[in-house]
């Protein structure tokens, strides 16, 4: 039995949520946790490998804390996640250095595997046969103590060409609301003040379980927990945004009236090959409904630059969208080749160097949109959560207001007043970056 453990996760929200529920099994055994790797007799990786980049992060991490087994006190290496479940036995041998490996199915031999008492080294069930995880299951929070991620679904029924997902994660898989609100309640009971609500198609909540998209009725139920101050909602889908679903964000202030929604492109042709269910002018009119029908709604949306056979044509429909749109927060990836996909078949490939150049104009052009919309905040007074010092210096608090999602938007820099990590105070914004804000506590 490993004497202490170390667990890294690597990959987005969801990801994060899988490893504290392991934290939560392990420790319920009585399994203790080193907060130094190099303590550790034990360490898992919990691994992404939705695209090429993040396949590589993986791959060097766990070979970066291999050499703990050598010159360390490591005695066992487990690998779980979407690295296994993606590349599969075929892991094995590129990675001799790892234990044993856990796919995306089969979180719950966690507790085996640390114990030493699974035999052989690849587990890899069908996503599918999982059982999604519910409110019973420990799970350790990894989070600051005032935020949490809270995952309301597992895997994905979209077959765009691009993604992996459904055969890392199975078929779409919603918890019962009452499961959700259950654990939610207990999230709010330990501290939790913001809530994050996470799932590859968040806006798909419930299609699965009574033919009907009910986040709606999931976000009104949530409201009513007292000590929740804001509900965030990250990861919809375009056409899932119904008016029932804008009129909960509407009627409840706790509800964020933040809304990313993944677009992915704004050419029609290419929007077909990546095998999206709209075109351009539904996008459009989508968010032209929402600003109407939620006036101080901040929009964030994603895109994927160099998919095959984006021509230049097609590049210039994005940019055009981004300054018709003009959005809040955006994301932009280049397109990852990967021969296991569809989109790997796709003739046409752009060269990687036009990839990066397009990525790099789209971050341009929103730079610039982005500090235009921030400086609406100037002269406003904005609630914020405090989460600590600045990363450059001790001499700025930081924060983010209701409109930041934590790690992917900008912040809110305070250079007057004083308040604790975990405090909401109110700030008066006085002057607007290119992603961030600077204020002072009133």
């Amino acid at each position: 039995m490993a004497e202490k453990v170390h667990l890294v996760s690597l990959g987005c929200p969801k990801n994060l949520v899988d490893s504290e529920i392991m934290l939560g099994r392990l420790s319920e055994e009585g399994i203790e946790f080193a907060s130094d790797v190099g303590e550790a007799e034990c360490i898992i990786v919990n691994t992404c490998a939705f695209i090429e980049p993040a396949t590589m992060e993986s791959i060097e991490t766990i070979l970066k804390l291999a050499h703990l087994k050598v010159h360390g006190r490591c005695k066992r290496l487990i690998v779980t996640g979407c690295l296994p479940q993606r590349y599969g036995n075929e892991i094995v041998s590129t990675l001799p250095e790892v234990d044993i490996f856990l796919g995306t199915g089969a979180f719950d031999q966690i507790v085996s595997a640390v114990n030493g008492r699974l035999e052989g080294t690849c587990y890899i069930p069908r996503p599918d046969q999982a059982e999604i995880e519910l409110s019973g299951v420990p799970r350790i929070c990894t989070t600051p103590s005032y935020f949490a991620y809270l995952k309301i679904a597992e895997g994905c029924s979209n077959r765009c060409t691009y993604c992996i997902i459904p055969r890392l994660r199975g078929s779409y898989r919603s918890r019962p609301i009452r499961d959700v609100v259950e654990e939610a309640s207990k999230l709010a009971g330990m501290g939790v003040r913001e809530l994050i609500l996470v799932a590859q198609d968040t806006t798909a909540y419930g299609s699965d379980l009574n033919g009907r998209y009910t986040l709606a009725d999931l976000l009104m139920e949530l409201a009513r927990i007292p000590e929740l101050i804001w509900i965030r909602v990250l990861y919809g889908h375009p056409d899932r945004i119904t008016d029932e679903l804008l009129e909960s964000f509407i009627s409840q202030d706790k509800i964020c009236r933040y809304f990313d929604i993944p677009v992915q492109h704004a050419s029609r042709s290419i929007l077909r090959r990546m095998g999206r269910s709209y075109g351009p002018n539904r996008i459009k009119d989508l968010f032209i409904r929402i600003r109407e029908r939620v006036p101080d709604a901040v929009l964030r949306t994603t895109f994927l630059v160099g998919f095959p056979g984006e021509t230049e044509e097609d590049f210039k429909q994005l940019l055009d969208m981004i300054e018709e749109v003009r959005f809040d927060h955006l994301g932009a990836f280049a397109y990852s080749h990967a021969s296991d996909l569809p989109s790997g078949s796709l003739n046409d490939s752009v060269p990687e160097a036009v990839k990066q150049d397009r990525l790099d104009r789209i971050m341009s052009c929103q730079s610039v949109l982005s500090k235009e919309r921030n400086q609406r905040y100037v002269g406003e007074v904005l609630k914020v959560v405090v989460e600590g010092y600045a990363e450059e210096t001790e001499l700025l608090l930081q924060g983010r207001a209701w409109f930041q999602a934590p790690e992917i938007d900008g912040v809110v820099y305070i250079n007057k007043g004083n308040a604790n990590v975990g405090d909401w105070v109110d700030v008066l914004i006085t002057e607007a970056f290119e992603y961030d804000l600077l204020g002072e506590i009133l």
